[in-house]
């Protein structure tokens, strides 16, 4: 008598997150018992799941399922897949599980302290050294505040905009310690705000929310005006950047497209209508 064919390992991670409908989640139970030595391998990895957990950093976990999370989004763009890719792609619902967990975890300064999570503070990109404190986000962000006479509007991604408003922008780094920030208009232009001066990219605090030190005043370009952010962990240049913003700003969908960036660059991007 054959035994049955043995279970594969992206069926197996499913069984372990419990992500099949329940018939076919009892029905593929029911396959591992009869497969030798299928439950011990499923109790080894959960318990390689525990172990992982253990030895990960939050940020790093952070940083790899939004790593994972990107490449699955790029390879289900593909025309077509490979098997070992499929293979790969089985290991996304293992990392969002890990990500849940470090969601889940309870803020380690609680009590708001300077430099905490979430207190916004003010001063130039490269004006504070890193602090232990992690980020709630899991990504980086920007943030773009309108200034008035009375009080700072801050502005919600696609809010209108005209010329001669005077913007100031601001960043989350999320764990992240170099960036550069840049945008382009429906002009075609280019504009480097951070950083002011050199070819490297600028020191980030890795937490907390921090304005640039200077405002900025929208010109009459016409459509909009696209800001973006570029991250790292490590510095990078900031010149392959900024060829890529132009190669962008010369296209037709420089409206909503992104950055073709080196390998091991983030990027979030913010727009005003205009």
């Amino acid at each position: 008598m054959n035994s049955p064919a043995r279970i594969p390992d992206w069926l197996l991670e499913r069984i372990a997150l419990g992500e099949l409908p329940p018939d076919e989640l009892a029905a593929a139970r029911a396959r591992l018992e009869q497969e030798p030595g299928g439950l011990e391998r499923l109790a080894a990895l959960e318990a390689d799941s525990r172990a992982t957990l253990e030895r990960l950093s939050p940020e790093r976990v952070a940083r790899e399922v939004d790593t994972r999370f990107r490449r699955g989004a790029q390879a289900r763009q593909a025309p077509a897949r490979s098997p070992w890719l499929t293979s790969a792609m089985g290991l996304v619902p293992v990392l969002a599980a890990l990500a849940l967990f470090v969601i889940a975890q309870p803020d380690s300064n609680p009590g708001g302290a300077p430099g905490s999570p979430g207190t916004e503070t003010t001063g130039p990109v490269a004006g504070l050294e890193p602090e232990p404190t992690r980020s709630k986000g899991l990504t980086p962000r920007l943030e773009v505040h309108r200034q008035r006479a009375q009080a700072d509007e801050l502005l919600a991604e696609g809010a209108s905009a005209v010329a001669g408003d005077v913007v100031q922008l601001a960043y989350v780094a999320a764990g992240q310690t170099h960036g550069v920030i840049l945008s382009v208009d429906g002009r075609g232009s280019v504009t480097v705000h951070a950083p002011e001066h050199g070819a490297q990219a600028a020191t980030l605090s890795p937490s907390g929310t921090h304005r640039l030190s200077g405002a900025y005043e929208l010109d009459d370009a016409p459509r909009f005006e696209r800001f973006f952010l570029v991250t790292s962990d490590h510095p990078f240049a900031v010149e392959p950047v900024l060829e890529a913003a132009r190669v962008l700003a010369a296209s037709p969908e420089a409206h909503t497209a992104s950055l073709f960036l080196p390998e091991g660059l983030t990027q979030v991007s913010f727009t005003l209508q205009k």
